[in-house]
């Protein structure tokens, strides 16, 4: 059977579970486009090309693969940050950007949106991506497509796939679909780590589980709750990994972060004598800028291409068939030895008459507000830290880029994950610095009739930085975000100052359900989090 090598594209991303495409058009992409036009996937245009590449971000992390679709140098160079967020994170994004025609290429001509060499983008793409191909074979094509949806599957990682203009429409032999084959795994090492692991968790007196992104990335979460709840050891979830299970969970014992973690949670995990750290990664921010004491001689850690237990590292162990194998295995039930610690649960939140909003009374009431059918997408800096405190109801119902931290991901983040799961409301919360970024992206919830609640933290500038170092380089122009709503003809907005307005703002948020609704919560500026303070106090010890 002959094929297309642009239909066959847009196929494979069906296929694959994908149902829109993030993006914008340009004149080397736009043959793509109309293909996609006349396609079963829909097309959500962004107002800037970074905007499209975090909702695209945020659409993989929820629904499992994601698409940004752009044009040569101009729009794909805008979606490098992006990309690499995604590939630190491991968040499976299709990349596609159009390109000249390799007519047009020949003897080297320059071509608007060239910068150096026509293979300079693919250049930098492979930095930032686990594969990469340019479409420019027909013979090959579907074949590499196949291969590089493949590789996203297996690696969890974003792929670039560079189709030039005149290759659209050209004749493919079709190709036979590689499903994202896992490596083979070493049955041996499986059985020798299984040995070594199981006689470990029966002897520790306190056990745990921490679990982390790469479960979320896999949809390993039933599994986690399923080995807790045979063998009755407590969760603890990083940052990175919130909501890796419903942390209203009997088990689920917080947040580990190191210093910003709650006291009695830090102290459970890094008095354990068996932590089981599954897909974690020990980052910065996800260890409380490595504040965090886990012992290495105490500690599994199973990842998506490592196991180590203890100081001994198995090869060939893949995390999904560990986990089965501990589910298999004779792990003996732990008894009910007292009570574990627990998240901070929500309050009835009872506005204080003309009492200014803090940023903890915010996260109170905001915990109060949470419900099963909300999604939370927050951005680097407080609201990110301060998020660590709520309460979320089900599994992968937040979302924030706790390892790269790029601000400007929770507005655009927002449409990404309403779209891929349309019965979640996105609760947004961002600085005022970050909404500068990409708060206009708004105009994508505008457009596409989507209802966001966004909150912005509004300290005048980059909150966070301050007790670091401040200075008139940490202040933004003050911006009236409610005017959003005059700028885009829709939405509700709410200036809130004081507890009573946030209490009312956030009730009539809720009830618009036909539009985005955004709270501009004036806050101190050198007002901050629980979380951060915990971490600031533990930092200026470690400093005397």
């Amino acid at each position: 059977m002959a094929t297309k090598i642009g239909p066959y594209l847009i196929e494979r991303l069906r296929a694959a579970g994908l149902r829109h495409v993030f993006g914008i058009p340009g004149d080397y992409v736009l043959g793509f486009f109309d293909l996609l036009a006349r396609s079963e996937l829909k097309t959500v245009i962004s107002c800037d090309e970074q905007g499209a590449g975090f909702a695209a971000d945020a659409y993989a992390r929820v629904s499992g693969l994601g698409c940004v679709c752009i044009t040569y140098g101009v729009g794909a160079l805008k979606i490098v940050n992006s990309t690499a967020q995604a590939y630190a994170e491991k968040s499976p994004v299709v990349v596609v950007s159009g390109a000249p025609g390799l007519a047009e290429q020949l003897d080297d001509p320059l071509l608007h949106h060239k910068v150096r060499g026509f293979d300079t983008q693919l250049r930098v793409f492979q930095q930032i991506t686990c594969a990469s191909a340019v479409l420019n074979e027909p013979r090959s094509a579907a074949a590499e497509i196949d291969r590089l949806l493949a590789e996203a599957g297996r690696q969890k990682r974003p792929v670039y796939v560079e189709l030039p203009r005149d290759m659209v429409e050209a004749d493919a032999p079709a190709t036979h679909h590689h499903a994202a084959r896992p490596r083979p795994t070493d049955a041996g090492a499986l059985a020798e780590a299984l040995a070594e692991a199981v006689e470990m968790i029966n002897a520790a007196r306190q056990p745990v589980i921490l679990a982390s992104v790469e479960i979320h990335r896999l949809a390993l979460q039933g599994r986690i709750v399923a080995l807790a709840e045979k063998t009755n050891i407590p969760i603890a979830s990083t940052l990175l990994g919130k909501s890796v299970v419903r942390e209203n969970m009997p088990l689920f014992i917080g947040v580990y972060e190191g210093a910003m973690s709650h006291a009695d949670t830090r102290r459970y995990v890094e008095d354990s004598d068996c932590v089981i750290c599954l897909g974690v990664l020990m980052t910065d921010l996800d260890t409380g800028m490595f504040t965090a004491r886990l012992r290495r001689g105490s500690t599994i850690a199973a990842n998506l291409g490592r196991l180590a237990i203890r100081y001994h590292l198995y090869e060939g162990v893949p995390l999904g068939d560990f986990l089965d194998g501990l589910l298999a295995a004779d792990i003996r039930r732990r008894p009910a030895d007292g009570p574990l610690p627990r998240p901070p649960q929500p309050q009835p939140f009872c506005p204080q008459s003309g009492a200014a909003i803090t940023v903890q009374r915010l996260f109170q009431r905001l915990n109060a507000f949470l419900d099963d059918d909300v999604v939370v997408l927050a951005d680097p800096g407080d609201a990110m830290f301060g998020s660590a405190d709520l309460l979320i109801h089900h599994d992968a119902e937040f979302l924030a880029p706790a390892y790269y931290s790029s601000l400007g991901f929770a507005v655009p983040g927002a449409v990404g994950a309403q779209l891929a799961r349309p019965q979640l409301r996105p609760l947004v919360l961002v600085g005022d610095g970050a909404f500068q970024m990409t708060g206009m992206e708004l105009s994508m919830a505008a457009r596409y009739g989507l209802n966001p609640i966004v909150v912005v933290l509004n300290n005048r500038g980059y909150g966070t930085e301050r007790p670091m170092a401040d200075g008139p380089f940490n202040d933004v122009h003050p911006w009236r975000h409610v005017a959003v709503c005059d700028v885009l003809g829709t939405g509700r907005g709410f200036e809130v100052r004081g507890e009573e307005e946030l209490d009312a703002a956030l009730t009539a948020a809720r009830e618009n359900t036909g539009s985005f609704s955004i709270l501009d919560v004036h806050l101190d500026a050198h007002d901050m989090s629980p979380a951060l303070q915990r971490l600031t106090a533990s930092m200026r010890r470690r400093v005397r």
